[in-house]
């Protein structure tokens, strides 16, 4: 039986004589030597966190692999998303990987559990006539209209993360060429067109709006979106403002600015483009990512059968 729930807080634990800190010590791991960003580090920290409440006073050290199926299906239990559920596996995997080059384990039993694909599922996507919808919700009157506006049209013109957006730098911009630059996981460049409607809407908000706004943080931000203080728009402001425009829109507010990214990737499939070319885009590693694309298609193709074919 699973302990009750209780307040997450920082584990200790003693290794002989030495008090260990595992989240401080995990988390400085995934820094330093795994060099992944302050966001997926931030993510598998909280992971651990979950895994170390779930833990109570057992020793990470001397767990056995029914004790990881028994987390694992505990996880099933706390209704996360899939996606959710396949990074909680992947930072248990790393933990016990860290575990194991400190010499504290011999073995990765985590390597045993079934592979994050097991809890893959075809993303939500929006139809272009709710991205319209979306893209036409902010109103004049509306506090920072134009930078909403600009940003609802980037993110669904270049599939771009929220943190990109909130990353997004005024020297990222080339209006005049429509493209800019965006910085992914890693740190890792990309070039992304832009479109008329994006480069208009970045148009509108640069000359009127813009400097407004920077001039509540005396006009040096590099940024392109601000806040109305003139800092950094934060990536969980884009989020609220996203559901915001959601719920004006007509739309589920359980949308997320991901789901744009997904509703970019399946409608430039739909309309005819390379899935490589798509992956560039989007920033992907591997083609293996992007493949989940042609699900969502298919998905939708086979509804569309289902619903008008006499044998559907």
């Amino acid at each position: 039986m699973s302990p009750p729930r209780r307040k997450l807080r920082p584990q200790s634990a003693s290794v002989g004589r030495v008090t260990r800190n595992w989240e401080e010590d995990f988390s400085h791991y995934l820094s330093a030597e795994c060099h992944l960003s302050d966001n997926t580090v931030a993510a598998y920290r909280r992971d651990l966190r979950r895994f170390l409440q779930w833990l109570g006073n057992r020793s990470p050290t001397g767990l056995e692999i029914q004790d990881l199926s028994d987390y694992a299906a505990w996880l099933h239990g706390r209704n996360l998303a899939p996606a959710s559920l396949a990074r909680h596996i992947v930072s248990l995997r790393l933990f016990l990987r860290y575990l194991q080059l400190e010499g504290l384990i011999t073995q990765n039993k985590a390597e045993l559990l079934g592979g994050p694909k097991l809890w893959e599922r075809v993303p939500h996507v929006l139809t272009p006539t709710q991205v319209e919808a979306l893209l036409e919700s902010p109103r004049p009157y509306d506090r920072c209209h134009q930078r909403n506006r600009a940003l609802l049209e980037f993110l669904y013109a270049t599939g771009c993360r929220a943190g990109e957006a909130a990353n997004l730098r005024m020297d990222d911009l080339h209006l005049d060429e429509a493209y800019c630059v965006c910085r992914g996981k890693g740190n890792k460049e990309r070039i992304v067109p832009l479109g008329k409607r994006a480069v208009q809407a970045f148009r509108a908000y640069l000359s009127e709006e813009r400097p407004l706004l920077a001039a509540a943080s005396g006009g040096r931000s590099p940024y392109a979106f601000l806040s109305y203080r003139g800092k950094r728009l934060r990536r969980e402001r884009i989020w609220e403002l996203l559901k915001f425009h959601a719920i004006r829109a007509g739309i589920p507010p359980d949308i997320s600015p991901h789901t744009l990214r997904h509703s970019f990737a399946t409608h430039l499939l739909a309309g005819g483009a390379d899935l490589r070319h798509v992956q560039e885009l989007l920033g992907h590693a591997g083609i293996a990512t992007t493949q989940i694309y042609t699900h969502v298609d298919y998905a939708r193709l086979k509804a569309v059968h289902k619903r008008f074919h006499p044998r559907g």
